[in-house]
């Protein structure tokens, strides 16, 4: 398939254009393109390196060691460096443990324990179902209410709704950044600002955010926020997820998950729990350190990039994606269900159509690896990482042939 002059300029001029050979090719002769790394990044060929070098080495030749020689410090100085490349936060906030689910698990118990006396807390209806369910759980086991924002499926949560819900006893408002299904970029910082005015405490979900939109969690007055590392940090399948505390908090922060890990000592082996200072009492089992090893490649290759200009990539990434939507997609009847603005959207493009499902069927049976989100929702991920300008634009073009073939036939 052919591809314009003025996109193949765009890969030319492209600044990250190098780190594509970066990561491992996909063995898959009828791949056309890859736009699903907001659910699974592609895998960085330093990670297989580093992984055998953890068998062979670490694990292999220095054996029960390496615990001692750097792998139990792993979840925080891979978390400094995590946050210092995509959080915006200062060392000694953040620490890499567990699922996302039991990392917001922890900071929503958490957070909602050290606002004794209030009684709600503010979540949206439209979030990753995960979140939903997080916050349902901790309501139910403090007896608090959950005061429900019904959001825009195709835009996101705004200040002005949440200030809506606010009260005197309000504890938590916990929300995503970026929509996992339209990708609307929330207001973080006013909405942080609106809780803190209401006495209120934020725990946020990054994980459509880290990696592909610049967050300065420190100036913006975050106090908790957890993302996973597989998206766009391309850690690997079930890679752990990060926790991040801001510092003011650390000292009467109370996680509920303890464990030995968390201990103030862990090899005394005593009886009576002891939160270890600082960071390390988020912990509680052992480091998953074969995961520790994609987030500590994956995060490194994001540190080199720079943040900025893989958000300047993804904007642009974007912009295309919408153009050809509205030139090619929307005469038949093809919805653009992601912001226009590209201030207000992050790495991925949501479009809806009467037959979702199927046509997303039929565009992964062509080779365009998209992911379907019910009942009509295909959202197109673009890596700035790994995603090429061609590969969005062939990939766009399967796309108008698909619909076209499909009108006519219906």
């Amino acid at each position: 398939m052919s591809v314009p002059d003025e996109i193949r300029l765009l890969d030319e001029r492209d600044p990250l254009r190098d780190f594509r050979d970066r990561f491992v090719a996909p063995d898959d002769e009828n791949l056309v393109a890859y736009l699903d790394g907001n659910s699974l990044g592609r895998p960085p060929r330093a990670t297989a390196d580093a992984l055998a070098g953890l068998v062979t080495d670490g694990w292999g030749s220095r054996l029960i060691r390496s615990w001692s020689e750097g792998w139990m410090d792993w979840p925080l100085t891979i978390g400094d460096r995590l946050a210092e490349a995509t959080l915006g936060a200062a060392e000694g906030q953040t620490a890499v443990a567990d699922s996302t689910t039991v990392c917001l698990y922890k900071l929503l118990r958490g957070a909602a324990a050290m606002r004794p006396g209030r009684d709600e807390i503010v979540g949206d209806r439209q979030n990753f179902p995960t979140d939903g369910y997080v916050v349902q759980a901790v309501a139910d086991e403090l007896g608090l209410t959950v005061r429900w924002i019904e959001s825009d499926p195709a835009g996101g949560v705004t200040p002005e709704q949440v200030g809506e819900v606010l009260t005197e006893r309000t504890a938590v408002v916990t929300l995503s950044h970026t929509a996992y299904r339209s990708a609307y970029l929330t207001d973080l910082p006013a909405i942080t600002e609106l809780a803190h005015r209401a006495g209120a405490l934020t725990v946020w979900d990054l994980c459509h955010s880290v990696g592909s939109v610049p967050l300065a969690l420190d100036e913006w007055g975050v106090d908790f926020a957890a993302g996973c590392t597989y998206k766009f940090l391309n850690a690997g399948p079930g890679a752990p997820a990060f926790m991040y505390v801001r510092g003011e908090h650390l000292d009467r922060f109370a996680q509920p998950i303890w464990g030995w890990m968390g201990h103030r000592r862990p090899f005394d082996m005593a009886p009576g729990y002891q939160p270890a200072p600082g960071m390390r009492r988020l912990l509680s089992g052992t480091p998953p350190i074969t995961g520790l090893v994609g987030v500590a490649e994956g995060v490194a290759l994001v540190a080199e990039a720079g943040i900025e200009r893989i958000r300047a990539k993804a904007v642009e990434l974007t912009e295309l994606v919408v153009r050809l939507t509205d030139q090619w997609l929307a005469p038949h009847g093809v919805r653009l269900a992601s912001p226009r603005d590209p201030g207000r959207r992050g790495a991925h493009v949501t479009v809806t159509h009467p037959d979702g499902p199927a046509l997303s069927e039929r565009l992964i049976a062509a080779g365009v690896i998209i992911d379907h989100r019910a009942p009509d929702a295909i959202r197109v991920g673009l890596s700035p990482l790994t995603t090429s300008f061609s590969e969005a634009y062939r990939a766009m073009a399967v796309f108008r042939d698909l619909v076209r073939h499909a009108r006519r036939c219906g």
